[in-house]
């Protein structure tokens, strides 16, 4: 089994992440540790899941995920400490792919969450053809807004009362980065 790749480094050649993180596609022996990670309150906080995600759950997502999808997690000290992925549009938008992360509650702003989204963008834009990265982010969650403008994202638009969240309804920002 080949050993999980290290992060790549920036464009100042200094690493992603902190020392010793590596980023690998995720497998379906991960199941567990996935499923804890995303039942994280903060972890969740950030996305559309419902608490308490069963483990069977997420090892049938990572069993069934489409051959146009992405999906990798970071690893710190042998733990799952963030996971990002990409789901590519079909036909008339295969151009285009949807961009979705998190990261463990513990662990955040360490970069860990731009050591997965430089992995993502390095496999759209090298290997993969996708010339737009779409996302949604809660308008509340400013580390992930910067994060993303940082590697190029633009806002496109609110979206009002998108998500049921902690009891009220929740607007996002639309953005997306386009490659030339």
């Amino acid at each position: 089994m080949a050993e999980p790749s290290e992060p790549s480094q920036d464009r100042s050649g200094q690493r992603a992440g902190p020392s010793g993180l590596s980023i690998r596609a995720t497998r379906v022996d991960d199941f567990e540790a996935v499923t804890r990670l995303i039942n994280l309150p903060g972890f969740r906080a950030g996305t559309l899941r419902v608490p308490y995600q069963k483990g069977e759950h997420t090892r049938k997502w990572l069993e069934n995920q489409s051959a146009d999808a992405l999906n990798i997690v970071a690893v710190l000290g042998g733990e799952i400490v963030g996971q990002a992925g990409l789901d590519r549009h079909s036909g008339r938008r295969s151009h285009a792919a949807e961009v979705g992360m998190g990261v463990h509650d513990d662990h955040r702003s360490k970069g860990i969450g731009a050591a997965l989204l430089r992995e993502l963008v390095d496999a759209a834009d090298n290997w993969l053809a996708i010339r737009r990265l779409e996302l949604t982010v809660f308008t509340d969650n400013e580390p992930a807004i910067r994060l993303y403008e940082n590697f190029g994202f633009e806002r496109e638009g609110i979206m009002r009362g998108y998500a049921f969240r902690a009891g009220g309804y929740a607007d996002v920002i639309a953005m997306a980065r386009l490659r030339g």
